[in-house]
């Protein structure tokens, strides 16, 4: 029997379905491998791609050339196969193309020998449930929703994942009770744009939260990315009195100039998502407050930059996830002036990298002498071989001793928190 080797990129929820699609190959029979050295002539590498950024498709077409030069069959998926379609197939270095929901039929689909299957997701009102049987870990993902309606002008996602579409909410109770049997401690609500959740039908991420709380127990959630109007007042009241919910937050800014944030295609203001995350700091004991920025926008000036670096150096983020713009095909950024050079965008980010290390230093160092609950990893740390676990406020955590699979309240020290 065939053997594979997945490889998953990008986002959350593309690790998630990678994992999906792993585990129904195993139990088609197909034998899975974690080192694409232990692959032979004719057996399967999987690709599960991301197209966020023009370095990610190079980095994709430069994986399967390179497994194509060893011999093996290969398979695109994931958000470059769903936008780019069957002209891949025209491509010598790959075999087959599936579709962000044809993953899901990989198993069939080798079995059968079609080597190309891409459903319109434009036209799509469904979301596709798939379930996670994995028990090997005590933190786990749950995708709760697919797709995104904002048409912010630098991003291609929409056409990789279509319109927004939520899970049924019996189906996200019914997954997580299922989760907690199986003695997972923690869940994490994924999607592309899970702010969206519940749109379909006048529902809202708040009423979920609301059920989940009352229907569940599993001991611990914490949120995927939300867009700043997104965290509204009555969803940090909520949350302020929840007992499971972890005070972890990843807002999605993307610039922190209003000039830029207009062109850009967000509804918000920079001044509103700085009152909002000192409302935040105010609510929680030492939330963790991540976020996205892109640098280098198509017409960012000097002073909007410097506008950008004054308004992130006062904010109270914890950590910045920063990476330079990368002109998409097909979106209205591509068309606007004002493009930038490559070195111009890489050296800004390199500014705001600076910044977001010292912003989590300074993170760390507030969390000292705290007492945290630290969920204790299954897996010990690869590096150190001590015990490895992760605070509510997603801080890494080393132990000498522990009990895997277990909360338990350990006082942070400048030795036991993991920064790298």
């Amino acid at each position: 029997m065939n053997k594979f080797y997945l490889k998953s990129m990008g986002c959350k929820s593309n690790q998630f379905e990678g994992q999906i699609v792993a585990e129904k190959l195993v139990k088609a029979g197909f034998i899975g491998v974690n080192d694409i050295k232990r692959l032979e002539e004719g057996d399967f590498y999987i690709l599960n791609s991301c197209s966020v950024t023009h370095k990610s498709d190079n980095e994709a077409m430069y994986l399967l050339r390179h497994a194509h030069s060893l011999g093996l069959k290969t398979i695109l998926t994931g958000c470059i196969a769903q936008i780019e379609k069957s002209k891949l197939l025209k491509e010598e270095f790959i075999d087959f193309v599936y579709g962000n929901e044809d993953k899901f039929k990989i198993d069939e689909y080798l079995e059968s020998d079609k080597n190309y299957a891409v459903k319109d997701l434009m036209v799509a009102n469904e979301f596709c449930p798939v379930v996670l049987n994995d028990t090997t870990k005590t933190r786990i993902s749950l995708k709760i929703q697919d797709g995104c309606d904002n048409r912010c002008s630098y991003c291609i996602i929409p056409f990789g994942r279509g319109k927004s579409r939520s899970a049924s909410p019996d189906f996200i109770i019914n997954e997580i009770n299922r989760y907690t049997e199986n003695g997972y401690k923690e869940v994490v609500f994924t999607g592309i744009h899970i702010g969206l959740w519940g749109k379909e039908w006048g529902d809202s991420i708040l009423s979920l939260l609301k059920r989940i709380e009352k229907e569940t127990t599993i001991p611990r959630y914490r949120l995927g990315s939300l867009n700043p109007h997104e965290i509204t007042p009555e969803l940090l009241n909520f949350l302020q009195t929840s007992e499971k919910f972890c005070p972890h937050f990843h807002l999605s800014l993307q610039s922190a100039c209003n000039s830029t944030l207009k062109r850009m295609n967000r509804h918000y203001t920079v001044e509103y998502y700085l009152d909002q995350i000192e409302d935040i700091v105010s609510r929680f004991n030492n939330p963790f407050l991540g976020s996205d920025i892109i640098a280098g926008f198509a017409g960012e000036t000097e002073d909007d930059f410097e506008t950008t670096v004054e308004n992130l150096l006062k904010s109270k983020l914890s950590k910045i996830h920063v990476f330079p713009y990368s002109v998409r095909k097909g979106t209205t950024a591509e068309r606007m002036s004002g493009h930038l050079p490559d070195s111009v965008k890489e050296e800004r980010a390199d500014i705001i990298k600076k910044i977001s290390a010292d912003k989590f230093n300074q993170f760390v160092k507030q969390n000292i002498g705290t007492t945290q609950e630290v969920l204790i990893e299954k897996r010990p740390d690869k590096h150190t071989g001590k015990f490895k676990g992760v605070t509510r406020n997603y801080l890494n955590v080393l132990l000498e001793s522990g009990e895997f699979n277990t909360i338990q309240s350990v006082v942070l020290t400048k030795d036991n928190i993991l920064t790298v």
